[in-house]
């Protein structure tokens, strides 16, 4: 092998998954990709992928490869960002995963300035409404909102966020304002699937008081924005995040309740491989997001 374009292409084969896929990526034909990856077969004489007719595996051989090249393309790639900066500003691409709604509002704008600022770095952003079950190893940054359960990705601090249960003025009139989240289980509800969790199982506190309650829901979605516009219509309660309701309390469109108990908050945070290794421009690119949440994040200017 006399340089990288062999190992980008097999690493282009495992991140996308099938060879249709990863011909389309590469803005090659099917079957130049099969040949390709047969000469390359040829040249290491060994055999790399197993081709069956439902999905790709790859050979103890063809793993290998994959695993300790990607490590030396992200050396190269980084002595060559090194020495272009030498030169100038930043270089290269950086590729970001968000959630959905939180990414169109808030990241988008962020992303944008960035990419202004540094002509020379091209980022691609991914929305997702399950972030974290996309294959990790493709993002740079991953931005999660929330608990993180273990990961081996490292974790930087974003923003605060804050959850609330809220429902519009018109909910309230019509049933009641509950007094505690037990209250809860007899109003209807509106849940937001996300991240696989129980999502009909709400958790506040008072002090050293817990409580657990298992809402009813008619209404559900994976999209926050539908749930919230449901709730200002009148359809439910909802727990959502401070960043998506701050705007709608303040404008009297929803009204938070049971404001002496506390959900657990789902802070905003970046996730990345490792502290050290990373390539400048998704370093820079940090401190540049982080400071536009600080010293207070929009949603609560």
């Amino acid at each position: 092998m006399t340089d990288s374009a062999d190992i980008r292409f097999l690493l282009a084969i495992q991140q996308n998954g099938s060879l249709i896929a990863a011909a389309r990526k590469l803005g090659l034909t099917p079957s130049a990709v099969t040949q390709r990856l047969q000469q390359l077969e040829k040249k290491l004489g060994a055999r790399l992928i197993d081709r069956t007719a439902r999905k790709l595996i790859f050979t103890e051989e063809g793993a290998l490869l994959c695993q300790r090249g990607a490590e030396l393309i992200q050396q190269f790639d980084t002595l060559l960002e090194d020495l272009r900066i030498r030169q100038g500003g930043l270089v290269g691409t950086l590729k970001v995963n968000a959630p959905l709604g939180f990414g169109r509002r808030y990241l988008a704008p962020v992303i944008a300035d960035f990419q202004q600022e540094n002509p020379d770095v091209d980022v691609a952003l991914t929305l997702s409404d399950q972030p974290l079950t996309e294959a990790a190893d493709r993002f740079d940054v991953v931005v999660h909102i929330g608990e993180l359960r273990a990961s081996n990705l490292v974790g930087h601090a974003i923003a605060p966020n804050a959850r609330f249960v809220c429902a519009s003025a018109a909910f309230i009139k019509r049933f009641g304002n509950p007094d505690t989240p037990d209250d809860l289980a007899r109003l209807p509800c509106i849940v937001l699937r996300e991240n696989n969790e129980d999502v009909s199982l709400w958790h506040f506190s008072k002090g050293k008081t817990s409580r657990s309650v298992r809402v009813a829901s008619k209404l559900s979605c994976n999209d926050g924005d539908v749930i919230r516009r449901w709730a200002c219509e009148g359809r439910g309660i909802i727990l959502r995040s401070e960043w998506d309701v701050a705007d709608d309390i303040r404008q009297g469109k929803l009204v938070r309740l049971l404001p002496a108990w506390k959900a657990p908050d789902a802070n905003v945070i970046a996730l990345t491989h490792n502290r050290s290794g990373l390539p400048r421009r998704t370093r820079d690119f940090m401190q540049y997001l982080q400071a536009r949440f600080r010293p207070l994040p929009p949603w609560r200017v």
